[in-house]
């Protein structure tokens, strides 16, 4: 086939500008864990960043050891160098209702995690959870989903190397949403047939693969550890 009469691969266009969003907080249970950072930011086509913010919390508790040992923030740092939580999650708040106006794609890697503990951190504090639209881009979800039979572990530090993006700073908060985001990009030409298609479309898929994900890893779990087993279900958001 000559180039003239070749087809070109489609182009996924929620691909060209994203916002990203991670946090980093103080244990692994997000309806009563607190954030201690987050950034949100937007990259361009190329994945570099047009600008973004980081923020520092005083979550109003004391902060695990075990957490300190994984993103580097002790509750000593966080209650001198931090803001006050109700502050950070209003700023949040107010930045994640500016994502839901502009109908820009939302790359949250593993988003049920940090938008459900964001929701029950504004609950918290008394700050209206903005209401996100069909915007929500999950790497963790399509990564499942696209590269089924792909051995080994599903992490962010993982699957970034995967797809081309390096990660220098893991569990730094702005490094990993920007890598996430990179990773969606990396993902959206990699996989054309399957992601260039449009955003709302896209969320529901990601709605059905990730269900059918629990699914699989439920019916797993209770063959061989637990017949009672029941896998976290909700996404983007659980209720």
């Amino acid at each position: 086939m000559s180039d003239a009469s070749a087809v070109a691969a489609p182009s996924a266009q929620w691909a060209d500008r994203v916002v990203v969003f991670d946090t980093e907080t103080t244990g692994i249970d997000p309806m009563n864990d607190r954030i201690v950072t987050a950034f949100f930011g937007i990259l361009d086509a190329d994945g570099e960043v047009e600008r973004g913010t980081d923020w520092l919390a005083d979550p109003g508790i004391e902060i695990p050891e075990r957490a300190t040992a994984v993103h580097g923030v002790t509750t000593e740092t966080a209650q001198s160098e931090g803001e006050p939580a109700a502050e950070v999650i209003a700023k949040l708040a107010k930045s994640l209702e500016w994502v839901a106006r502009s109908g820009l794609p939302l790359v949250v890697f593993n988003a049920p995690y940090d938008l459900t503990l964001l929701a029950a951190e504004c609950n918290r504090h008394g700050v209206p959870f903005p209401p996100l639209g069909k915007q929500v881009i999950d790497p963790l979800v399509i990564d499942r989903q696209v590269d089924k039979f792909r051995k080994g572990k599903r992490t962010l530090t993982d699957s970034a190397p995967v797809y081309g993006v390096e990660l220098l700073d893991a569990h730094d908060a702005g490094a990993d949403a920007i890598a996430s985001g990179q990773v969606a990009q990396a993902m959206a030409r990699k996989y054309p047939d399957q992601l260039a298609i449009p955003l709302a479309e896209l969320h529901d898929l990601q709605a059905q693969w990730a269900d059918a994900q629990a699914t699989d890893f439920e019916s797993y779990m209770r063959r061989q550890r637990d017949p009672n087993f029941t896998a976290d279900r909700g996404w983007p958001i659980r209720g």
